[in-house]
């Protein structure tokens, strides 16, 4: 599910800044960003993440800004740089490599470059921690009215199926009567009206048109349809509970659809079908 979240706050000579941003996922994805000397507390940050926001591609950027750039710098280990570097520089010589880049090297090596591990306090920690917690919340507002925006539509699409199944009930009673007509006009052509059986031709029609009948499926249909508005409106996280149910209104209508044998049934459940498709869509947007 998208979503944005910013929070900023400043504590004396140091500034905290949290972004989250997210795209839709089925499962949470998530990519921490955050400085070194806090990296102790990256679980905490991510077990409120698996609680919180559950699902979605999410990138959380945590920014610590100092007043004095001297303040929270890193330090050199200049001994232990000597001695990459002059490593470097034999093997270099041994094997005739020019290259002018042994410095960088040394510098990329285990412990050159060190951080104040006493940098961070616990003030500075709960600083931190409650400017993810207000990114969090801002991230969560920002879910929320876009649930509020896809729930108002995804109830529209419900609706549109719903009043596609009446159109279908306008058509429901003609059909049988095409049908009827049709087989009898079919029979009187290929073996003559006096040679056709009027009884066994009833009770052959009764058992076809039992096999056309879609009563079973459009009681389902609306159940489901009514199970699916139901869920929607819970306060838990609904979003696979109602993929599944319009997987079973899909079925539903696939059946009215193979059973319909008429061209203006066909052209709603058509629509009908562009409906679902719709709302499957949108639910890759729903926790």
């Amino acid at each position: 599910m998208t979503g944005y979240g910013l929070a900023v706050h400043d504590m004396e000579q140091t500034k905290f800044t949290v972004e989250i941003k997210s795209l839709n996922s089925k499962f949470l994805e998530l990519s921490l960003k955050l400085p070194k000397s806090f990296s102790d507390k990256e679980y905490i940050i991510r077990n409120d993440c698996n609680k919180q926001i559950e699902r979605g591609k999410v990138n959380i950027s945590i920014q610590v800004d100092y007043a004095e750039a001297s303040a929270k710098a890193a330090t050199i280990n200049h001994d232990l740089l000597k001695v990459y570097y002059n490593q470097l520089k034999l093997a270099a010589d041994t094997l005739g490599d020019t290259g002018n880049n042994l410095l960088q090297l040394a510098l990329n090596f285990p412990d050159v470059i060190q951080y104040d591990v006493d940098a961070l306090n616990e003030d500075e920690w709960k600083y931190l921690y409650k400017t993810f917690q207000d990114a969090v919340k801002s991230f969560q507002v920002f879910r929320q009215d876009e649930g509020n925006v896809l729930k108002t539509d995804l109830i529209l699409r419900i609706k549109n199926i719903l009043g596609g199944m009446t159109q279908v009930e306008v058509y429901e009673p003609n059909r049988i009567i095409m049908i009827r007509e049709r087989l009898n006009n079919y029979l009187n052509e290929a073996v003559g009206k006096e040679s056709v059986d009027g009884n066994r031709f009833e009770q052959e029609l009764i058992f076809y048109i039992d096999k056309l009948d879609i009563t079973e499926e459009k009681v389902r249909l609306k159940s489901h349809c009514d199970y699916f508005l139901e869920a929607l409106n819970d306060k838990d996280a609904n979003g696979k509970k109602l993929g599944f149910i319009s997987q079973e209104i899909g079925r539903e209508i696939n059946t009215i659809g193979s059973k319909a044998n008429d061209a203006n049934i066909q052209q709603i459940v058509v629509g009908m079908k562009e409906e679902l498709e719709k709302i499957k869509e949108q639910l890759l947007n729903v926790l």
